[in-house]
């Protein structure tokens, strides 16, 4: 592959073009031959993306000269018009686009956050233009600044229009609890034994009683020469705790996978047995850093789409007086909004207390509307919150027999932003003898 990119470049050198139009011919030739999700595709992607793309702007970075900008008003002028024009022709293609199809507001800012960007074409273009001397170096550092101003504005244009088509959208499905409930799969994977009994305990509770699959208690172990031995003693440590989910009238399965890491062993065993939850203990109390939002937690968040559990519970389950439940905006439009609120609103009846939320008001209609639609009874005291930056502001409603339950979301999902990600590392650090719990919606 790289051998044809450079022998069209040098081609079209010998023709008296710009080898960078040889190079791209090249690809729009090869692109279609190569399946996107192949070993080759795969390789393409990384060396570009680590060696090439950043070369490519380095050396333009070399080029740039700041002090062109310092220096006096009509570099300034220059990258003004050039971002000034660029956006608006960008608006104004998007703004006709819509009146021709008869696209929505949202669709018409989704339109325009694609294509406003401007970034390795234009700098290409300029970069040959600025070498052959037809442009100066104010045009140069003036299309660096439009690269900067476009690539933001169209981050967070197309964020903000992908969140407001689904907020618009007339689906009501994810306010419906499907059939599949009364046939769902709860895995639990244990890492240690230090707090598998409150688990087991959370999972008995939540667990629909018409689904006749078991509770799957999985054990990852390294692949190593013991790794045999290792799932022996694994077994033989969980054996006793079936007893408490025999007692409880819950089936419940060990199992055992060898994998390179815990998990890739989680994820692969989640579609295996296509699971609906999988509940997890919290991280050990040193290292909490690392362990819950370093490679471990973000390798099952990434590979996996299903709800998700992250439980620590300082006291007995049937000692808690209210659930202190904490709710981002737009959680209502996630995907598995009906399965994590039909499991806290049964966590509330079985262990008969209310629920205390605190999240906007959009947010607390569709978690009453979901609860009357559903008919699930649901004690909810609310409270508006919406101030994330003053998170510890809540700490006033926490009590020692609270349980803090967290809806976080994934990256690039509607109800995800930067504060989210830094609130679990705030309750172990303030709030370390306190029962909580973060959930991360399918």
């Amino acid at each position: 592959m790289l051998s044809v990119v450079f022998f069209s470049a040098f081609l079209a050198e010998l023709a008296g073009l710009e080898s960078i139009i040889g190079a791209f011919v090249a690809g729009l030739a090869l692109n279609k031959l190569i399946p996107h999700s192949s070993a080759l595709m795969n390789r393409i992607e990384f060396i570009g993306n680590s060696l090439f793309i950043p070369f490519f702007l380095i050396s333009v970075g070399m080029i740039v000269d700041v002090s062109v900008i310092l220096s006096g008003p009509m570099a300034l002028i220059i990258a003004g018009t050039l971002t000034l024009v660029a956006v608006f022709s960008k608006w104004t293609a998007a703004f006709f686009t819509q009146i021709i199809f008869k696209f929505s507001k949202g669709q018409r800012k989704l339109i325009f956050g694609l294509s406003s960007a401007h970034a390795a074409a234009t700098l290409a273009v300029i970069l040959v233009g600025y070498k052959a001397g037809i442009l100066d170096a104010n045009i140069l550092n003036g299309t660096v600044v439009l690269i900067l101003v476009t690539c933001i504005i169209a981050s967070f244009a197309t964020e903000s229009a992908a969140k407001e088509i689904i907020r618009n959208s007339n689906e009501d499905d994810h306010l419906q609890l499907t059939s599949k409930t009364n046939n769902e799969t709860i895995l639990i994977p244990i890492a240690n034994l230090i707090n598998i009994e409150k688990v087991l305990d959370f999972a008995v509770l939540i667990k629909e009683k018409k689904s006749n699959n078991p509770l799957s208690i999985l054990t990852v172990v390294p692949n190593t020469d013991e790794a045999e031995k290792t799932i022996v003693k694994a077994k033989e440590g969980l054996e006793s705790y079936l007893k408490e989910t025999t007692a409880s009238d819950t089936n419940a399965t060990i199992m055992a996978t060898i994998d390179y890491n815990a998990a890739s062993g989680i994820s692969r065993t989640a579609k295996e047995i296509m699971a609906d939850i999988i509940l997890l203990g919290w991280p050990q109390k040193t290292g909490f850093l690392d362990k819950l939002i370093g490679d471990k937690m973000e390798g099952i968040l990434q590979n996996t789409e299903k709800t998700l559990f992250i439980c620590d519970f300082e006291i007995p389950l049937v000692n808690h007086k209210k659930l202190v439940l904490i709710v981002p905006p737009n959680a209502e439009f996630e995907e598995g909004f009906a399965i994590w609120l039909n499991k806290i609103a049964k966590l509330s009846l079985e262990l008969s207390i209310p629920v205390h939320l605190n999240c906007v008001e959009e947010t607390h209609q569709a978690i009453l509307k979901f609860a009357k639609d559903n008919k699930v009874t649901l004690t909810v005291n609310y409270f508006y919150f919406n101030d994330w930056d003053n998170f510890l502001a809540l700490s006033n409603m926490f009590g020692d027999t609270d349980c803090i339950v967290l809806v976080s979301a994934r990256r690039g999902y509607i109800s995800h932003f930067g504060q989210l990600d830094r609130i679990p590392v705030k309750l172990e650090k303030y709030f370390p003898k306190l029962s909580k719990m973060v959930i991360y919606p399918q």
